[in-house]
């Protein structure tokens, strides 16, 4: 891009790409709002809902990267619109589920469709801007999520409580719908890129710099969901009346939009080296809900601050991986830039499949200890991590 300024075109765009992620984001989170919803309509517990959870992750993080280096020659435009159309008639079929088996497997299909939409938007974000404003726009695209936990997970949570669980996949439909005819008529057709072998971009996942850089994400998300997963389950034992649990929801959501803005702050000047200490007081918010979950007040309070530590991690290991990328595998840099979206579905997966052995173990506050180790050991990653940066930086 030869301009240095964002145009109407730019910004329409921009928007469109948020708008697709908030859906996306609500389509994923959204769950979490209805998981004793489901458990109780389906006649299962709370922790085999939670695998709805899991499954959605661990099948993210395996397909998103396969597809992506598979489908790397198809035109971008023409295979979004396809994507979305697939995301809206998943989500129909979801309205008519009627048993986990069913619910399990089309919410698996969507996570295939949703990993791939989000790295496509990421990589269009970055392609269409100028330089200078990539970093804005992929910001913007990243704060589609933090809309869908503030207004996406609470109404899709409301809806559910009024009327059943399968209507709130008739909203992220409609959603749905409306995400495809903004992008019909604002996405650019774009030329293909360079087709590069699987195995030149898979090679990037070979050095060991890119892998550390992976799981630090991973182990961040994964503390965060441990907790944050069987958050309803959790509020309900603090006695919460059950007409407040959407509004709480939505509370936890408002705050992560500063936690958004705080990521970027993180992100401007020694983004690894402020992040282990970031990782190391995430650790004692979410020990601390051991106790003070067991005051309404002061569960709520510990709560809010769980929700300002759970991305604070986004821009700045989104930054790294590409970095990375940059020095390693220049080839690379669409498979690295699908790798922060994949990492936090990895850390969703392993952080919540964690949290449901223990939950189904008997006791649920347990569950907030799995997530204070897990943010311990991002900690010691991310300092090894800085370590060999400023050793790098030394022989250089």
């Amino acid at each position: 891009m030869h301009t240095t300024e964002l145009t109407k075109r730019h910004w329409l765009l921009i928007l469109t790409l948020t708008l697709l992620t908030f859906v996306l984001g609500t389509s994923e989170f959204v769950i979490v709002g209805i998981l004793t919803d489901i458990s109780s309509s389906l006649h299962i517990t709370n922790a085999k809902a939670g695998t709805l959870v899991s499954a959605f992750a661990i099948t993210f993080a395996i397909a998103t990267p396969l597809v992506m280096s598979a489908t790397s020659h198809f035109p971008k435009r023409n295979w979004m619109l396809f994507l979305i159309g697939l995301f809206i008639i998943l989500n129909a079929l979801c309205v008519i589920s009627t048993t986990y088996v069913m619910l399990l497997a089309l919410r698996m299909m969507t996570a295939i469709v949703t990993g791939v939409l989000i790295s496509l938007a990421m990589i269009v974000a970055s392609e269409n801007m100028p330089i200078a404003k990539r970093g804005l726009a992929i910001s913007f695209v990243f704060g589609g999520f933090t809309l869908a936990n503030v207004i996406g997970v609470p109404i899709g949570t409301v809806i559910a409580e009024r009327y059943d669980w399968n209507a709130t996949f008739l909203l992220t439909t409609l959603l749905g719908a409306i995400a495809f005819l903004a992008s019909f008529f604002i996405l650019p057709t774009m030329h293909n890129p360079f087709r590069s072998s699987m195995r030149d971009q898979f090679s990037l996942l070979t050095h060991p710099r890119i892998l550390m850089a992976f799981f630090i994400p991973s182990l961040g998300f994964g503390a965060t969901y441990a907790v944050y997963t069987y958050l309803v389950p959790i509020l309900k034992g603090m006695e919460a009346p059950s007409g407040s649990i959407s509004w709480i929801l939505f509370g936890y959501g408002f705050i992560s939009i500063f936690s958004n803005i705080l990521a970027g702050k993180i992100a401007s000047y020694n983004a690894i080296g402020r992040l282990r200490f970031v990782f190391l007081v995430q650790a004692v918010v979410l020990i601390s809900l051991y106790w003070t979950t067991d005051n309404f007040i002061f569960g709520l309070v510990n709560i809010s601050l769980m929700s300002l530590m759970a991305i604070l991690l986004t821009t700045s290991t989104q930054l790294y991986l590409i970095d990375l990328a940059g020095i390693y595998q220049p080839k690379a840099t669409g498979l690295a830039a699908s790798l922060m979206p994949v990492a936090s579905n990895v850390g969703i997966a392993f952080g919540s499949a964690l949290g449901g052995i223990v939950y189904h173990q008997g006791n649920l506050m347990s569950v907030t200890w799995v997530g204070g180790l897990i943010a311990i050991l991002a900690s010691l990653l991310t300092f090894l991590s800085h370590r060999l940066d400023q050793k790098q930086k030394q022989a250089a």
